[in-house]
């Protein structure tokens, strides 16, 4: 197959649905297919309206022959119409990767009527979608119907490298000292560090350690937020910010840590907890979005409500003061995600509808 992808900014990008982006690549060029990344700039939402009506991008996608042009949904401004005036000029399907409906994410009401309004446009313009949850297929569903082939294809567990054994989690539950937990996640609001840190200022006691890998260069104003409110808080010497972590290093993070916390408004599907529960951690996660698809709340981790700082804590501290609680949580998180499929799975699962698709 000839395959193209439509994305903003660069494939090497580092947040979940880039990472998904980038297997899929991997795994289609190592089957013998061809795939030729467009990449469009990164612009306010405003702005990428404007791409419809770019004549040069119109013209390059249709002088292109490729078999299937695939989108990542973040493109849907810069979409919606320009598909629909593609039509007359191309022969190959379009087909959306969706992560998560910028819609569904936490904000005023008045904004996500205008981003449900282009979203649906943009959804009804293609040919098929790769949905990476239930949750994603269900709210594209709910959009635009259930009239468009659609396949649902998870990230896949394999994701960091290395592993721990079941012999090693239990031995390091058995350490005492602080409870060491750890976040991934870029900083941003819609992650809610910020509520994780209002939780752990509600524990008494010097009982954890917190470590937060991810990138701070996505929404400075935010970082420097979180940077006032620890000094606020007072807890400065048990927070630490790392930044975006090579995959080895997080891989060591994770096994050195006990406890994974991302308590994020809104997860498509949310890689990041099966990654930490391939090494034994409990994941804390939100009831919104697709968490509740791989956290059993209790078993593996805990689903709490967003923002519900209270509840965040509590789940903490049980796994603070019962080790024996944390040890079984932390089996019960590698087993499940044991289970899932890998990156390979997923991605021969996505080639396989783009190849039924062209029949």
């Amino acid at each position: 197959m000839y395959v193209g992808l439509l994305i903003y900014g660069s494939l090497s990008t580092i947040s979940g649905g880039f990472i998904y982006d980038r297997h899929m690549v991997h795994y289609l060029t190592e089957q013998g297919d061809r795939v030729e990344v467009i990449a469009l700039p990164w612009r306010a939402y405003g702005r990428s309206l404007l791409d419809n009506l770019n004549v040069g991008l119109k013209r390059r996608l249709q002088k292109a022959s490729f078999d299937v042009l695939l989108q990542d949904e973040l493109v849907h401004p810069s979409c919606f119409w320009l598909n629909r005036r593609l039509r007359p000029g191309i022969t190959y399907p379009i087909v959306a990767i969706v992560h998560h409906l910028r819609c569904r994410e936490p904000r005023s009401a008045l904004h996500n009527r205008l981003y449900r309004v282009i979203e649906k446009r943009y959804l009804a313009s293609v040919d098929g979608f790769i949905c990476v949850s239930r949750t994603t297929r269900k709210d594209v569903e709910d959009l635009v119907g259930l009239n468009l082939p659609l396949v649902v294809a998870a990230p896949g567990r394999d994701g960091l490298p290395g592993t721990i054994t079941p012999g090693e989690i239990m031995a390091r539950a058995a350490v005492p000292g602080p409870l060491q937990i750890l976040f991934v996640g870029n900083l941003i609001p819609r992650k809610e560090l910020h509520t994780l840190l209002t939780a752990l200022a509600q524990i008494e006691g010097d009982c954890w350690r917190l470590t937060a890998a991810g990138s701070p260069d996505m929404d400075t104003a935010y970082v420097q937020s979180i940077r006032r409110q620890i000094e606020e808080l007072g807890l400065a010497s048990r927070v630490a910010l790392l930044g975006a972590l090579p995959a080895r290093e997080l891989a060591a993070r994770c096994a050195a840590s006990h406890v994974l916390a991302v308590p994020s408004s809104y997860e498509g599907f949310g890689m990041v907890y099966l990654e930490g529960m391939h090494f034994g951690l409990p994941a804390i996660a939100s009831t919104a979005g697709a968490a509740k698809e791989i956290i059993t709340d209790g078993q593996n981790g805990f689903l709490v409500d967003p923002g519900d700082a209270a509840a965040l804590a509590q789940g903490l501290k049980t796994l603070m003061t019962d080790r024996q609680r944390l040890l079984e949580m932390s089996l019960m998180a590698q087993r499940r995600a044991a289970a899932h499929p890998t990156w390979d799975e997923s991605a021969a699962r996505v080639r396989g509808f783009l190849q039924r698709l062209l029949v």
